[in-house]
């Protein structure tokens, strides 16, 4: 059930744009993938995550489902929001994350490519 909080807490601090709460969360080490890419440390993350953030308006996360695994949690959810044309985004999204010592170790993020694919726009003109 641990596992479970910490992913809520993530993901709020994520939402809210809170890094410090994001660093508190993950361990000193932590590493996440988007889509089997290469590794990419936390500040490479906090750095995405704000600039997302930065051209997406009313940023959020909705239909959270969340599990515990032995090692961690599995979150599934859409990021919502409104991209500077206009036009809404709703990305599926599946994290998968290990946690030890009650810290965030790993994140692995999988997503539709395509479906991001007016994001990466965005982003690229940012």
């Amino acid at each position: 059930m641990i596992n479970t909080k910490i992913a809520k807490s993530l993901f709020q601090a994520f939402e809210d744009g809170d890094n410090e709460a994001v660093r508190r969360l993950c361990a000193a080490d932590f590493q996440a993938t988007q889509n089997g890419g290469p590794p990419i440390d936390l500040t490479t993350v906090l750095a995405f995550s704000s600039a997302v953030q930065s051209v997406v308006t009313d940023f959020r996360y909705e239909t959270p489902k969340r599990s515990a695994t032995p090692g961690g949690f599995v979150e599934e959810h859409d990021v919502c929001g409104t991209l500077p044309d206009g036009t809404s985004i709703r990305l599926a999204v599946c994290v998968v994350a290990e946690v030890e010592a009650g810290k965030i170790t790993r994140l692995r993020e999988y997503f539709d490519s395509a479906a991001a694919a007016g994001l990466a726009t965005h982003l690229g003109a940012t």
